[in-house]
């Protein structure tokens, strides 16, 4: 199959989901729209209303609504950072400084809820009473996600909480776009269903990969400390591989049992887990989770958007990798 890249067929729309999303704050308080202006020019690559869009334009939706979707999505995404940010104290996203790092933390959390009330807005101007039930309890399973990961998910070495944990920050925001960009689309139950299916599966791979690239990439390039989410006794998939290969290991014991770990300590351990084979095998996860998502496909139209899709699914297991 020819390369593409898969935003061509839909770049057009991608810039009206950009537009669109950069208006939501006219009208109102002039800090609002600077500070939208500054989230929104972090550098997302937009990856989430594209596969909404690429969905709907595959199954013939409507793409005026497909592009207030897209920008509902975005605008969700963009929201759960700002928050996200301000739990966590980070002062740098993708390099940029963080609207926390400038900002108090209430005019953080108000202006977080600003993008979250936007985003809601657009989700309804799609006038699709399933897309709205669907976006509100996607809402809901990200923040129940987070109080999870807040209260009871640190130090725990399980592949069933991993599994929740993952699919509830990233992979239940990549099965709306999915699933939304077909329900606005001329289709049955069971291709909502499957497109629903496939959002999760890629989703799925995306968060690992993310989880890889915590291990394997360089706090230059991925703007936080290698292993951050270890650090904070978050033990991710490179790690869960790495107990089950290494059962006994002392420093993971700690890390388990909420004692401190040295830097020196910790260091050695992330070159332990690069060096054991761990990386490898989540890097097999992840793809096996793209494997499944392009079989989910396999029936869909044999069109652009259909091609740009598996594209962006390969995309997601070979970045960076």
């Amino acid at each position: 199959m020819t390369q593409i890249n898969f935003f061509v067929p839909i770049q057009e729309y991608l810039d009206l989901v950009e537009y669109k999303m950069r208006t939501q704050s006219d009208g109102h308080h002039s800090e609002l729209g600077a500070a939208l202006d500054h989230l929104l020019s972090s550098g997302g690559k937009r990856v989430r209303p594209a596969v909404a869009l690429l969905t709907g334009n595959m199954l013939g939706a409507d793409t005026n609504r497909l592009v207030t979707l897209g920008a509902a999505i975005e605008m969700l995404h963009t929201a759960t950072l700002v928050h996200d940010d301000l739990i966590d104290g980070a002062l740098l996203r993708r390099g940029i400084a963080t609207l926390n790092a400038q900002w108090s933390p209430a005019a953080t959390v108000l202006t977080g809820d600003f993008v979250f009330a936007q985003a809601a807005k657009l989700a309804a101007e799609t006038n699709s009473v399933p897309v709205i039930k669907l976006f509100a309890e996607t809402l809901a399973v990200i923040v129940d996600g987070e109080l999870t990961q807040m209260f009871t998910s640190r130090g725990i070495a399980s592949k069933e909480d991993y599994y929740k944990r993952i699919y509830a920050k990233t992979a239940s925001m990549f099965e709306l776009a999915a699933a939304a960009g077909a329900m606005l689309s001329p289709v049955n139950d069971k291709v909502i269903n499957k497109m629903r299916r496939f959002g999760y599966q890629i989703g799925m791979a995306f968060q690992i990969v993310d989880d890889i690239l915590d291990f394997t990439g360089e706090q230059t390039t991925i703007g936080k400390p290698v292993a951050s989410d270890l650090r904070q006794g978050l033990i991710t998939l490179p790690a869960l591989n790495y107990i089950e290969l290494y059962p006994d290991d002392k420093e993971m014991a700690s890390i388990m049992e909420g004692r401190f770990c040295s830097d020196d300590r910790m260091d050695r351990l992330v070159n332990a887990i690069r060096k054991s084979g761990a990386i490898e095998l989540s890097i097999s996860e992840a793809r096996d989770y793209i494997d499944c998502s392009l079989e989910t496909l396999e029936d869909q139209p044999e069109t652009l958007e259909k091609q740009a899709l598996v594209e962006l699914a390969r995309y997601i297991v070979y970045r960076d990798l």
